[in-house]
C-alpha cells in the first residue's frame, strides 16, 4: 500500500511516499481505508526521534484517522462500510491503518472525514485538560496560549461549550480573526503588548481561572504570574522548543496549581473513559457545537509541506492528509 514513509529519525528529509507492507488486524481492532489523517506536532517530533515513542524504522506518521472499516471481529460492534475515527501510535498516512476497537468511535454521516480526523488527538487532549484535568468550571476564565495553533482552537472551542470566557494569545492579524471566528471572547496580540499587561487589561486587573499552555517556553512563566489564586496553568506541550523551569515560589505564593496533561498515558492509563470523551466529542460535532478549523488538506504526495509548515510554524488551524 501507499504511504508517507519515515526512513530515519532526521526530520523532514526523512520523508518519502512509497510502498509499505499491508497492516494486518489483530484481536480487538479493525482495518479500515484511511480517507484522512490529521497531521500533529507530535508527527514532527516522531519523525524527528524526539518524541516518546520511537517506531521501528520504517514506518508511517499518522496518529489520528478517519475513514471506512474494510476488515472487523463480529463482537467489534463494527461491520465492513462503517464509517470510523479514532486513534492509533502511528502509521495512519497510508491507504490502510489498524485501529484498536477501544480507540474508535463511529462517525456519523454528518461529520466529514476531515472532520473526523481531527477528533482524536487535539480535541480529546482539550477535553481531558479542560474536563479532566481543570475541572473548568462555567464562568471562569480562560486564558489559551498559541490560541491559533490546531491544539489551541480546540481549546478554544471547547471551554466555550464549557461556558468559561476564553482569551485567545496570538502572533498576528490572520490569526486573530481565526480565533474570534472560533468563539474567543478577546484576543490578546502578545507581539505588541507584554503578556502580562493585556491579560491585566483584559480581566481589570484580576487574573485568569486557567491557562492552556502548549507553547512552553518564556510565556510559561509569564502565564503564571497571572493566575489568580487558586488558579491552574495546565502543561500540555512546548511548542516553542524550550522546557520553562518555574519558580515553585510562585504557586505557592497564590495556592496556584501546574497540572501535567498527557493525553496519550490517559488513553492507556483509562481507556473507558478515553473513549466515553470521544464519544461526547463525535456528538457535540454532530450537533453542531464543534467547527474543527481545518484550513489546509494535503494528498499524500504532497504530504511533506504540511510537515514544513508545521516546522516553520506557519500552520494556523488543522492539516489533513487525504490518502
Amino acid at each position: 500500500m501507499r504511504a508517507l514513509i519515515c526512513d530515519s529519525f532526521s526530520g523532514l528529509d526523512a520523508l518519502r511516499v512509497g510502498d509499505l507492507p499491508e497492516p494486518v488486524p489483530g484481536p480487538g481492532s479493525v482495518l479500515i481505508r484511511v480517507e484522512a489523517a490529521g497531521v500533529n506536532f507530535a508527527d514532527l517530533l516522531m519523525v524527528s526521534g524526539l518524541y516518546q515513542l520511537k517506531p521501528d524504522l520504517p514506518f508511517a506518521p499518522g496518529f489520528e484517522v478517519a475513514g471506512t472499516v474494510l476488515d472487523a471481529p463480529r463482537d467489534s460492534g463494527y461491520a465492513p462500510g462503517d464509517r470510523i475515527c479514532g486513534f492509533l501510535p502511528y502509521g495512519g498516512m497510508a491507504e490502510q491503518a489498524v485501529l484498536a476497537v477501544a480507540n474508535s468511535a463511529p462517525l456519523p454521516e454528518g461529520v466529514s472525514f476531515n472532520e473526523g480526523a481531527v477528533v482524536p488527538g487535539t480535541y480529546g487532549t482539550s477535553y481531558h485538560a479542560l474536563v479532566d484535568r481543570a475541572r473548568l468550571q462555567p464562568g471562569e476564565t480562560v486564558l489559551v496560549l498559541g490560541a491559533a495553533g490546531g491544539v489551541g482552537l480546540t481549546a478554544v472551542q471547547v471551554a466555550k461549550i464549557l461556558g468559561a470566557k476564553v482569551l485567545a494569545a496570538v502572533s498576528s492579524e490572520d490569526k486573530a480573526q481565526v480565533v474570534r471566528e472560533a468563539g474567543a471572547d478577546m484576543v490578546i496580540r502578545y507581539d505588541q503588548t507584554p503578556l502580562r499587561d493585556a491579560i491585566a487589561d483584559a480581566t481589570d486587573g484580576q487574573g485568569v481561572d486557567v491557562v492552556y499552555d502548549p507553547v512552553g517556553g518564556d510565556v510559561t512563566e509569564q502565564a503564571l504570574r497571572s493566575v489568580r489564586w487558586g488558579g491552574r496553568l495546565l502543561v500540555i506541550g512546548f511548542a516553542a522548543g524550550d522546557i520553562p523551569r518555574i519558580p515553585l515560589n510562585l504557586p505557592l505564593l497564590k495556592g496556584n496549581s501546574l497540572v501535567g496533561v498527557f493525553w496519550g498515558r490517559f488513553t492507556a492509563e483509562e481507556p473507558e473513559r478515553s473513549a466515553a470523551n470521544m464519544r461526547t466529542i463525535v456528538e457535540w460535532l454532530e450537533q453542531g457545537k464543534l467547527t474543527p478549523v481545518i484550513k489546509h488538506t494535503f494528498t499524500l504526495d504532497n504530504a511533506p509541506k504540511a510537515f514544513r509548515q508545521l516546522s516553520e510554524r506557519k500552520a494556523v488551524g488543522r492539516m489533513v492528509v487525504n490518502p
